[in-house]
């Protein structure tokens, strides 16, 4: 009788700390995160091709222009950039007519004349969870944008959407942190990654060096953990963006 009560108390301190406190997600969109890599010294082809041509291309075939940024710490390495859609069936018509498009052919060749500009491309689909803000493609300007990503341990997933849906997100604005989007990975059951914003890479880390020193914080993160019986997360990575000039997210 006492196992059966104390099961009862388990089961229902885990329903509360899941339980949803916002409405259902008003984006439905599709979202995807593309990783461009050049040779060495190809790089400015391959941002005036986007600024110029591709982006312009993009739109003309249904595909939104989210944003586009380079790692703050290495800006040569590597151009980030996401896509928004209706659905994945609408991504692959887009992508087919892009390709086959006559004026992408030609501005690709033309831009290639003196070897290739992109040696690698890495491409991931996301979308919004329930409680991400609606995201917004503004220009605000003078502020850095960090990209974190949280690969769970296994099936808590749940309990980490739970923890940010119902607390942490309110401690990140509570120390100074804009939350921006929040996206979890199609066909997987352990990632969330997400987009804050602030005003440099400096108050950034200030930031989170007062979250994690939050006793609030502190007391959501044990009791969370308690549920999982141990850390929610196997990796967490996280890079501070800077848009380019040509980015429709400043």
């Amino acid at each position: 009788m006492r196992s059966a009560v104390i099961l009862l108390c388990c089961v229902g301190l885990f329903a509360a700390f899941i339980q949803p406190n916002t409405p259902a997600p008003v984006d439905t969109r599709l979202y995807e995160m593309r990783v461009y890599y050049s040779p060495e010294g190809k790089q400015p082809d391959l941002m005036a091709r986007f600024r110029n041509h591709t982006m312009r291309i993009f739109e003309k075939h249904g595909m939104t222009n989210v944003g586009y940024f380079v790692p703050q710490h290495k800006p040569d390495s590597c151009l980030i950039y996401f896509l928004s859609y209706p659905n994945r069936a609408a991504r692959d018509s887009s992508w087919k007519a892009f390709g086959s498009d006559p004026e992408w052919k030609k501005v690709s060749s033309e831009s290639e004349k003196n070897g290739r500009i992109v040696s690698k491309v890495i491409s991931k689909f996301f979308h919004t969870t329930d409680f991400s803000p609606q995201l917004q493609i503004d220009q605000k300007g003078n502020r850095v944008f960090q990209l974190r990503t949280y690969k769970t341990t296994p099936y808590n997933l749940p309990l980490l959407l739970a923890r940010f849906r119902n607390h942490t997100t309110k401690l990140f604005e509570k120390h100074g942190m804009t939350n921006l989007v929040y996206w979890t990975e199609d066909n997987t059951d352990n990632i969330l990654m997400y987009l804050l914003t602030q005003k440099s890479k400096e108050a950034g880390e200030a930031a989170f060096k007062a979250f994690r020193e939050d006793p609030e914080w502190v007391s959501v993160r044990t009791a969370s953990e308690k549920l999982a019986n141990g850390s929610l997360t196997e990796s967490v990575t996280s890079v501070y963006l800077v848009p380019t000039d040509f980015s429709p997210l400043k």
